[in-house]
């Protein structure tokens, strides 16, 4: 399959949590950490997202530097990455900050038609599979649309689904120095879990960055 080169990126605490046990973003990273992430997203095609991270963050996906968006516009490309959301049924709300020109949300066809109206006008909708979204699917396409690098920004539910049907090249992964518990907080991958043949990471590099460490895996393909 042709697909884009695929990474991850994510922070998580100490104890392997994205986020608090009532699914409400902690700030886990510093300043530098922000302005690297920034900076993936500048050098990237797309940038992913599931419609759980959209809920419960209403991310924007856009490159917050200047000085990123006129190295962008230099090369002819869109100040900002094309937005992706995964969403099988159609939940992202119609307010939702991701939304706009560049933004593509992939349902199925069995997502509400209602919920499909309301989208179509603030977005482009992409259907790939019946009840949840085939990523293959939906990565090949994007590829014949010009997508060749993607960045996945979480959650926890998509970076399963992704590394499940070996979807994914590099793991970025900001560990950072506080701790967040709780069996119910999500974590870097969720998801059911694997019982055999288990994901095998190589380590490309570590940094440390602002009180944590950046971590960065690579995994075959």
């Amino acid at each position: 399959m042709t697909r884009p080169f695929v990474f991850i990126n994510s922070a998580m605490s100490a104890d392997g949590k994205i986020s608090s046990f009532e699914h409400s973003q902690v700030r886990i990273s510093g300043k530098a950490d922000k302005a690297r992430v920034d900076l993936l997203r500048a050098e990237s095609d797309a940038v992913m997202v599931g419609v759980g991270t959209v809920l419960a963050d209403d991310p924007g996906l856009r490159v917050k530097s200047v000085s990123y968006r006129e190295a962008r516009r230099a090369k002819g490309w869109p100040e900002d990455p094309l937005r992706i959301i995964a969403d099988s049924q159609a939940r992202t709300p119609p307010l939702a900050r991701v939304l706009g020109p560049g933004c593509f949300v992939a349902v199925t066809s069995s997502a509400p038609q209602e919920r499909l109206d309301r989208l179509s006008s603030m977005c482009e909708i992409i259907v790939c599979g019946k009840e949840q979204v085939d990523l293959t699917e939906l990565f090949s396409r994007l590829f014949d649309r010009g997508i060749k690098r993607l960045m996945v920004e979480g959650g926890a539910t998509l970076n399963w689904s992704l590394l499940k049907h070996g979807l994914v090249d590099e793991l970025y992964v900001y560990v950072g120095a506080m701790l967040i518990g709780g069996e119910n907080a999500p974590t870097l991958v969720d998801g059911p879990g694997f019982k055999e043949h288990f994901p095998r990471l190589t380590l490309s590099s570590v940094q440390r960055l602002d009180e944590g460490v950046l971590l960065k895996w690579s995994l075959p393909r």
